[in-house]
């Protein structure tokens, strides 16, 4: 398929505490490609499947309308919605890392119900490919904290949204509760990073920036704002698992 676009507006300056920048998060996840999925259910436990399993019931998407999931990654959310929704359904998963979607792809060539609609496109969250107002819903999970530039990226994903459509945003956040914080921060900034890195080799050091990531972008209350600032209204905060990770949900 192809997708006419128009030049997105909003321009925002990257943080300049940790390097997001593009070069240096894509070689980042082409080097950690091979073995991302198994590093994701080894260090969530495996609950990574039930945060997006879950997200995609209260989303309550429509099949028959199409559906986009940016920054994909490996695709593991833009194919259980394509298995939730059927095949009537067109799913768009983009990425702008190749090798990432290589996996993705491969995941797809084992043909479940509803993965013969997934189309699978090389794009920079902040320059979708896609025209405007097209997707019933636009989501993410666990990548907005990647894109360079957060409210450009947030700008494209509701500028290729249809009116009253839903962006949905699955994140890390920091839990609140005393004893569960300390836990959390404790595992993110030692045992993380020495695991994810002895398992999966690689040079500009991704379970370091993981931590780092996680601490510097925004959440609860500060992320829901800077939703509000790109025009989406209605927000919807949604804590899982004790408020590791949240769910936030606007509406165009």
């Amino acid at each position: 398929m192809s997708f006419a676009k128009t030049t997105p507006k909003p321009i925002a300056i990257p943080s300049k505490m940790l390097d997001k920048s593009g070069d240096r998060v894509r070689q980042m996840f082409a080097e950690i490609a091979p073995k991302y999925d198994l590093m994701n259910h080894v260090l969530s436990l495996n609950i990574d499947r039930l945060w997006r399993a879950r997200t995609i019931r209260i989303l309550g998407l429509r099949p028959g309308e199409p559906v986009l999931d940016v920054c994909t990654g490996t695709g593991d959310l833009t194919l259980a919605m394509a298995q939730s929704l059927g095949k009537e359904t067109e799913i768009v998963g983009s990425d702008f890392c190749v090798e990432m979607l290589q996996i993705a792809r491969k995941k797809q060539s084992k043909k479940l119900p509803g993965y013969e609609k997934v189309d699978f496109v090389e794009a920079d969250t902040q320059e979708l490919p896609f025209p405007d107002n097209h997707f019933q819903a636009v989501t993410v999970a666990f990548g907005l904290r990647n894109v360079a530039v957060t409210e450009k990226g947030l700008s494209e994903m509701r500028r290729v949204c249809k009116p009253g459509g839903k962006i949905a945003v699955l994140e890390f956040s920091k839990p609140t509760v005393f004893g569960l914080r300390h836990v959390y921060n404790a595992y993110f900034k030692t045992i993380l990073p020495r695991v994810g890195q002895s398992m999966s080799k690689n040079k500009q050091s991704a379970y370091e920036y993981l931590p780092q990531s996680v601490q510097e972008f925004p959440s609860g209350e500060a992320l829901a704002n800077v939703m509000r600032q790109a025009e989406l209204t209605d927000i919807k905060m949604v804590p899982m698992t004790f408020g590791v990770v949240t769910l936030y949900i606007g509406t165009k």
